[in-house]
């Protein structure tokens, strides 16, 4: 046993300038655990609510009277009795009385404090010794939507790339990077060209303009490598569906003739990898797209899930995108997001591990992705609050290789 004796909570910055909370526990035996939570600015809203209504400052002031005080003299290792004890005392379906960002930090925390304890690497403590595999990055390249003004319609252009080693498919993705700006300043001569919140290209383009660009680079990229690389999208169909209609810069598209032009996409430019193509709470079209066009690529529901365990099982009763995106502060605890992996991986689900555009420089997403046997992580490209997971997945390779 290794029990906790004192915790501590704080305000820190994300990658936005944007406070989130930070949490330390401190354990009898030296053992020792600190997470931060990130934020989302394009959030599903069936996810948990990120702070009370009263914001980040009631969530430290009820940790600090009502939760620090419950968790200590826990054991640590008892995950699941952690996270139990989160949820009794927030009582709410959606965190919205402590917040999820702040029971996502204390679950993680202890996480790691349990994986000191034991003097296993936290991706060792979380999967045993089924930890086998390594997640195919996901690398976001050209941005827009709620993550870049001024940028395209659709919110992220990104680039799998399968390659021999998962170094060389973080290497090669920073390069793809590098290049697709290049285009983008010679395209653009008398024009800065800037960064998103993930730290993507953003430029005023259109969004096929924006694909046709990305797929350039990755046909010079192929044959200068000779590995697989693909394009993939993330459309966070949610933030352009008004009233009925899916509201791009140059058309309205109904439902129909959005799965149309999804496919359309995917055809024309090989794309492998879908995300949120239609309205967070549409099953129905999921379906129709998932049975056009799922043989094809990946089509993954991020909002339509919201890591859910819930909403999950409606996916797949009604056969609803084959691909589920990720993410542990959707959730509120590891507890409740193993769950969902679970439920995922029993079910034929692909698992994609997901950063947040307001991330921070927490590297415990790498350990997670690897600990679940996540079959890809979406954790941007450049920029320290993304490369921590990156550099941590290189040094888990190396560990796994030893």
């Amino acid at each position: 046993m290794s029990i906790i004796e004192d915790l501590n909570a704080r305000k820190v910055l994300d990658s936005r300038g944007n406070q989130t909370v930070e949490v330390d526990i401190y354990t009898s035996s030296g053992a020792y655990g600190r997470a931060i939570a990130p934020a989302g600015a394009s959030k599903g809203s069936h996810e948990v609510k990120d702070y009370p209504i009263k914001g980040i400052d009631e969530s430290i002031r009820i940790f600090k009277e009502k939760i620090g005080p419950e968790l200590i003299g826990m054991d640590v290792l008892d995950q699941k009795r952690i996270d139990k004890v989160l949820h009794e005392i927030d009582g709410t379906e959606n965190f919205s009385l402590i917040g999820g960002n702040l029971a996502i930090a204390i679950s993680i925390a202890a996480a790691k404090a349990g994986a000191d304890y034991l003097g296993l690497p936290l991706y060792r403590y979380i999967g045993g010794i089924n930890t086998l595999s390594l997640p195919v990055p996901v690398a976001n390249i050209i941005g827009g939507g709620k993550h870049a003004i001024n940028g395209t319609t659709i919110q992220e252009f990104l680039v799998i790339t399968y390659a021999d080693k998962l170094r060389n498919a973080v290497f090669t993705n920073s390069e793809i990077h590098k290049a697709v700006g290049k285009k983008l300043k010679d395209k653009f001569p008398n024009i800065s060209i800037g960064l998103g919140d993930e730290k993507a290209w953003v430029a005023s383009l259109s969004d096929e303009e924006a694909l046709k660009i990305l797929y350039s680079v990755i046909e010079e990229f192929r044959s200068k490598t000779g590995f697989k690389i693909y394009p993939a999208m993330d459309f966070a169909a949610s933030s352009f569906f008004i009233n009925g209609k899916y509201k791009y810069k140059d058309k309205e598209l109904n439902t129909d003739e959005q799965i149309e032009f999804v496919e359309k996409l995917v055809d024309e430019y090989d794309v492998k990898y879908v995300e949120d193509p239609l309205d967070e709470n549409d099953f129905d079209g999921f379906a129709k797209i998932t049975s056009k066009i799922g043989d094809k690529c990946l089509i993954v529901g991020d909002d339509l899930f919201v890591t859910n365990k819930e909403r999950l099982k409606i996916g797949i009763d009604s056969g609803a995108g084959n691909a589920i995106l990720l993410k542990p502060n959707q959730i509120g605890t590891l507890s409740d997001f193993l769950e969902t992996v679970k439920l995922a991986k029993e079910s034929g689900y692909s698992t994609v591990v997901s950063h947040r555009s307001g991330e921070t420089e927490d590297s415990a997403l790498a350990d997670i992705a690897v600990g679940i046997n996540g079959e890809y992580i979406k954790t941007g490209t450049i920029g320290g609050e993304r490369t921590s997971k990156l550099n941590q997945l290189i040094r888990i390779e190396e560990d796994l290789e030893e």
